[in-house]
């Protein structure tokens, strides 16, 4: 066990038993450590691919400072990290040997350790996304309701849910965290997503939410097809997903929205999101442990 510096391991328990009150303190910012974890824990380590997770942790001065994990083939997500730290973090991966097919965090420290990446590996980053981290103040119901109501998807939906899934992360341009089958048969075994339907009961918009942990949920995903978008199906159900969660007792309710859509981001305004903090997504070209400096194959 490396008492200062990056630990890495894959054991779940024991990352949440060094890293768990680190990423409590802060759980809007530390929103997806947090429920890919409990995701993992509840769902088995194998629930996003059959390579296993890597989890890290970085203890300075005795006391946790920054916290990662990843689930291939996803990217790297890090918390918040300096610059040092992530040239460390990006030292100790290349130095490992590991592939990354990019990183995912706030906005400066996605841009550090992509900049430490192409320093450490030669990999050159392309900035594949931007997105903005909302947290929810005052709730303010969307005005005009439009015809219809919130109904939880049910087994009956999966064909519907594992459809719209599949366009969901095509248009957003995201590798699938798991197969469609698995992703419906999961939100639906815990009441994971909502639709809203029409008066005669046709499905024309679906939100999530992701399970409470350290008092937070995450709307996620909110989609609507596109030929069925400016009805104020999404604001809508974003509202009654929103309160849902507030009812369920969240203390916090929390959601992304891509910094390229201003109808998303101006919708979730409306509704009573404020800005928390913008994210970033960069890619990196494949690179094998061979191709980095210092290293042989």
């Amino acid at each position: 066990m490396r008492s200062d510096g990056w630990h890495l391991t894959e054991d779940l328990d024991e990352f949440l038993a060094r890293s768990g009150d680190f990423l409590r303190t802060r759980p809007a910012l530390h929103t997806v450590a947090l429920t890919v974890t409990e995701t993992l824990r509840v769902r088995g380590m194998h629930t996003y691919g059959s390579e296993a997770p890597v989890f890290g942790l970085l203890r300075q001065a005795g006391e946790v400072r920054a916290a990662f994990l990843r689930t291939p083939p996803q990217s790297l997500s890090p918390t918040r990290l300096t610059p040092e730290q992530a040239d460390s973090l990006a030292a100790r991966l290349a130095g490992l040997g590991h592939p990354l097919p990019g990183v995912n965090a706030d906005h400066d420290t996605a841009t550090a350790f992509a900049e430490a990446w192409q320093r450490h590996t030669g990999a050159t980053p392309t900035l594949h996304r931007r997105h903005r981290l909302y947290r929810l103040g005052e709730l303010t119901p969307a005005q005009p309701l439009p015809g219809g109501r919130a109904r939880v998807a049910g087994p009956q939906d999966r064909q519907q849910l594992m459809h719209w899934y599949r366009e969901f992360t095509a248009a957003v341009g995201i590798v699938p965290s798991m197969d469609a089958g698995s992703w419906a048969d999961a939100r639906i075994a815990r009441a994971g997503i909502t639709f809203w339907e029409t008066p005669d009961g046709t499905p024309v918009s679906m939100a999530g939410a992701s399970a409470m942990v350290a008092g937070q949920i995450r709307v996620a995903p909110v989609y609507t097809p596109a030929r069925l978008r400016g009805h104020g199906y999404a604001g809508a159900l974003t509202v009654e997903v929103s309160r849902a969660a507030l009812a369920a007792g969240a203390q916090q309710v929390v959601l992304f929205a891509d910094l390229a859509n201003p109808t998303s981001n101006g919708l979730y305004r409306r509704v009573g999101y404020r800005p928390v903090a913008d994210f970033a997504v960069y890619e990196f070209p494949e690179t094998s442990a061979a191709d980095v400096p210092g290293r042989t194959g």
